[in-house]
């Protein structure tokens, strides 16, 4: 099992934030994809989702891009060094599951960047960047997950 990475590893990192800000923009964020992913695409709604979704990453890209690109490059450094690092915005899911059970998670259902993990050969492993609270999950084909980061 890999370790999981705090959010204070990354002491070179000094970014003014607050992670409750983080952890909502990310939350309305995964709210708006499963909306999206429950409509069909010829629904007159569909666009408009779309592009009001493109405008919450661009916020998010903005806000947070730098910090979420460093906690990206130390994990793939730890877990996929031979993989590149893509906009933290590549690492949302399509959809996830919301489970409500005195406190509100979520667990990613489709969708992350497909990596190389040495520790996993011949297996499909994903990076899924994922609220509540804000963590990053690595999935090992459909029946393993593992937090390899979490915001602390």
């Amino acid at each position: 099992m890999l370790g999981i990475l705090g959010a204070n590893f990354l002491g070179k990192i000094n970014i003014p934030m607050k992670n409750e800000e983080l952890e909502q923009a990310l939350v309305t964020l995964v709210e708006k994809k499963n909306q999206l992913a429950t409509i069909d695409y010829n629904d007159p709604q569909y666009d408009d989702l779309e592009e009001e979704i493109h405008d919450q990453e661009d916020d998010l890209l903005e806000k947070y891009g730098d910090f979420l690109e460093d906690v990206l490059a130390d994990v793939h450094d730890e877990l996929c060094p031979d993989d590149d690092v893509l906009l933290p915005t590549a690492y949302l899911a399509n959809k996830y599951v919301k489970k409500e059970d005195g406190e509100v998670t979520y667990q990613a259902a489709e969708g992350g960047v497909i990596v190389d993990v040495d520790e996993y050969p011949n297996q499909l492993t994903r990076l899924v960047l994922v609220p509540g609270p804000t963590r990053l999950m690595l999935q090992v084909g459909r029946q393993k997950e593992e937090e390899v980061w979490r915001l602390s």
